[in-house]
């Protein structure tokens, strides 16, 4: 057995591939619209070797409203190169950093649809450092 993919429903196509590819670094691997369907699937990973596991997202053309996101479901998770960087980034692009990695290991953030990532320090924890040390959690993830 081997893990495929996970799939999130998404209501702007755009802002998460904006979100995914643009902020996040991922990949787009595959795109399939269905016209009869009104639907698309757009495969995500972190690089586009075949046996990489992907990110699903499903966008149903005519859903407006937003999606009830379930407590059942957790939370997607990636390595980063370099935590710091990358949440100095997503600030700038307008993230919020919902809980900043304090110690140089974790944080969290939100998608555009709500859905909790965790971002996680490849290698040995960063140094301790601010703005990130005192910096207070915002929200929920």
């Amino acid at each position: 057995m081997k893990f495929l993919h996970s799939m999130i429903r998404v209501v702007d196509l755009d802002a998460s591939l904006h979100f995914y590819c643009d902020l996040l670094g991922l990949k787009l691997i595959n795109r399939r619209d269905f016209e009869n369907g009104r639907f698309s699937l757009v495969f995500l990973a972190t690089d586009e070797h075949p046996d990489t596991p992907a990110l699903e997202l499903t966008y149903n053309w005519d859903q407006t409203e937003p999606y009830d996101n379930g407590r059942n479901f957790g939370h997607l998770a990636y390595q980063v190169d370099d935590i710091y960087k990358l949440c100095d980034s997503l600030i700038e692009n307008g993230i919020t950093i919902l809980r900043p990695p304090k110690e140089g290991h974790m944080a969290f953030i939100k998608c555009p649809d709500g859905i909790s990532i965790e971002l996680l320090q490849k290698g040995d924890d960063l140094p301790i450092t601010e703005p990130w040390a005192s910096m207070p959690n915002t929200g929920s993830w």
